[in-house]
């Protein structure tokens, strides 16, 4: 299965879900072209120095417009989430670039074990710096039927806290 070509898919049940949440949602995939102009505006200043360090990009990468400010959004897919390295690089991707909303999509669906190490390990999941408001959350996006099947810790999109 090769993930790429999943990444428009997802980009736009994401999308989808955003604006019936009344967010309004700028999405790019950024895991081979990289950052448009737009996109590098909407990262605050001194932020863009992530870029130097950083080896890989996000795959999918945006944000959600608030009045006259940015919550940045990151989306890391995977055909399946088979390693602790991934979880912990779409959390690089959350806490260098301060994300509000942050998604490690799987191909696949979340294994017992993966969510029994999260729930385990509180840490993994969460930041130090995270407010109430901000997540990371593990989806299972289903290829067959194109939507999301499970959420992990919880679906986003039925906690209210985190649209306020």
């Amino acid at each position: 299965m090769n993930e790429e070509k999943y990444y428009n898919p997802i980009k736009e049940k994401l999308e989808e879900l955003f604006h019936k949440k009344g967010k309004d949602i700028y999405l790019e995939i950024t895991a081979k072209k990289g950052l448009s102009e737009k996109l590098k505006q909407a990262i605050p200043q001194g932020r863009e120095i992530t870029f130097v360090f950083l080896k890989k990009k996000p795959d999918i990468f945006g944000y959600v417009t608030k009045d006259t400010s940015k919550d940045l959004v990151v989306i890391e897919v995977k055909e399946k989430i088979a390693k602790i390295d991934y979880i912990y690089q779409a959390k690089l991707y959350k806490e260098v670039f301060d994300t509000r909303y942050s998604f490690l999509i799987s191909l696949t669906p979340i294994t017992e074990d993966i969510k029994r190490l999260c729930k385990n390990t509180y840490n993994i999941l969460h930041s130090a710096q995270d407010a109430i408001y901000c997540f990371l959350v593990i989806g299972y996006f289903n290829p067959e039927n194109n939507d999301f099947i499970d959420w992990f810790e919880e679906n986003p999109f039925e906690n209210e806290i985190y649209w306020k």
